[in-house]
């Protein structure tokens, strides 16, 4: 996953308001009276969000499966002067040299989780390397976006120098969809590089998602909306969960 993709993955989501994003979860570590410390942001892609809560004072450290991305990652962030530490690692087994306090999950990172014993071992690699009282916020695509939004649509768009085909393919007995793209990238010479990139997210409820943090030892646990400090409604395309790791084992 992410390899050639890595190149162009920033073009293909500049409409996306990674400003409003970071101010939503700034607002959402301020609500937990959380410093502006030590934050890790596990899926961290191409460290949009990371390098932004960078620049809001946080101490960052960028985290993600993807070589390619992280290289992306580090480019970017040293053009914009913020000096991040970005690490290579699965998330589910995520460690760290120091405890922090914040870990984020963000943009479907944990979508990718492919079983519920999956999410169950990144919440307690979360729990782990988090500061007693510090605090895991992470967002979902919901199971409405994933059937009824993406799933078993086409789409197609294009550009002066890349163009792209998506098609997604949702599965009711895995409760997922499939991602398939195709790009095509303008080279100098005017030829077009073409990029293959499948992609499959699965649905996960919210209520076993809070019991789940619940039993891994989490208290205080927060369920928003889509970049909103209130619950969601039915048709709600993006979930937003926080908690908190109790400041002593009596808590």
């Amino acid at each position: 996953m992410y390899t050639a993709f890595a190149s162009v993955y920033d073009r293909l989501m500049s409409d996306v308001n990674y400003p409003a994003w970071a101010r939503f979860y700034a607002t959402l570590m301020d609500q937990y009276h959380l410093p502006r410390g030590k934050v890790c942001e596990c899926a961290c892609g191409t460290g949009s969000l990371t390098i932004l809560l960078a620049q809001m004072g946080y101490q960052m450290t960028g985290v993600d499966l993807s070589a390619d991305m992280l290289f992306e990652a580090s480019q970017k962030a040293r053009k914009h002067g913020a000096m991040i530490p970005f690490v290579k690692q699965d998330m589910r087994g995520l460690r760290l040299h120091r405890q922090m306090d914040a870990v984020l999950c963000t943009n479907d990172g944990l979508n990718y989780l492919p079983t519920w014993e999956d999410v169950a071992t990144f919440f307690r690699a979360v729990f782990q390397a988090l500061r007693p009282g510090g605090g895991f916020f992470f967002d979902v695509s919901t199971p409405y976006k994933l059937e009824h939004v993406l799933g078993n649509t086409f789409l197609g768009h294009e550009e002066e120098d890349v163009a792209y085909l998506w098609q997604n393919t949702f599965s009711k007995s895995r409760r997922s969809v499939d991602l398939d793209l195709t790009i095509f990238l303008k080279q100098q010479d005017g030829s077009y590089r073409r990029i293959e990139e499948h992609q499959r997210q699965f649905a996960y409820d919210a209520e076993l998602l809070n019991r789940l943090l619940l039993k891994t030892g989490f208290v205080e646990v927060g369920f928003y909306g889509d970049q909103k400090l209130t619950g969601p409604g039915p048709k709600e395309q993006r979930w937003h969960m926080s908690a908190r790791k109790p400041l002593s084992a009596q808590e």
